[in-house]
């Protein structure tokens, strides 16, 4: 059995400064205090918060170019993975969270964490359209609806990064009924059954528009 990994362990598999790991750490004792209220991540994932959430949040910032100068986080519910990403200095991240006491607790962790987000409070439809260069999103919904949601915010050059299980290739076999896409898979750093879908050049289908 894997161990549970600690704040000290994160940072020996992910390097980063010292105040950024305080912010990290200020960050996962609020989500683990809210927990206890509000459903933001499951129960069983608590004991390894720093493994089954903020790693596999943080693998994403390798993925991002440093030209990236916007990211959408949908269904952003606890910040994972756009607040963390914002922690880690990813610039111009928005989080879209329609749940009112998760974007209430986004508020708080935003300024615990000394994070710069947008927090958009609202469904991912009612957020007005525009370009972004990255769109994230985790545990938020299938591949064919997520690129539904997210074709409001897709430009020729968007990069969408979403962490995926086992079942990927389902996923992706299904979605590309009714899209075009330039895919690569990424082993997930957190999680060995796991991947990162990296998504380029998405577009819908002509017959689907």
């Amino acid at each position: 059995m894997i161990s549970a990994l600690g704040p000290e362990g994160f940072a020996e598999l992910f390097p980063v400064s010292r105040e950024t790991l305080a912010r990290l750490e200020a960050y996962a004792e609020l989500l683990t205090h809210w927990s206890a209220r509000i459903n933001l991540i499951g129960r069983d994932t608590l004991p390894d918060l720093w493994r089954r959430h903020i790693l596999d949040s943080a693998q994403l910032r390798r993925l991002i170019p440093n030209s990236a100068r916007s990211l959408i986080d949908l269904g952003s519910g606890a910040g994972l993975p756009g607040l963390v990403l914002a922690i880690l200095g990813v610039p111009g991240v928005e989080l879209v969270e329609a749940d009112s006491r998760k974007a209430a607790f986004l508020r708080e962790a935003a300024r615990v964490a000394a994070a710069e987000v947008a927090i958009r409070p609202c469904r991912i439809q009612a957020v007005p359209t525009h370009p972004v260069d990255v769109v994230t999103a985790r545990a938020c919904a299938p591949l064919d609806r997520l690129l539904d949601l997210a074709a409001s915010f897709l430009a020729p050059d968007t990069l969408c990064l979403f962490p995926k299980g086992e079942r990927f290739n389902e996923e992706l076999t299904l979605a590309r009924k009714g899209w075009t896409m330039n895919v690569s898979v990424e082993q997930s750093l957190s999680d060995r059954r796991g991947v990162v879908l990296r998504l380029q050049q998405v577009a819908r289908e002509p017959d689907q528009a």
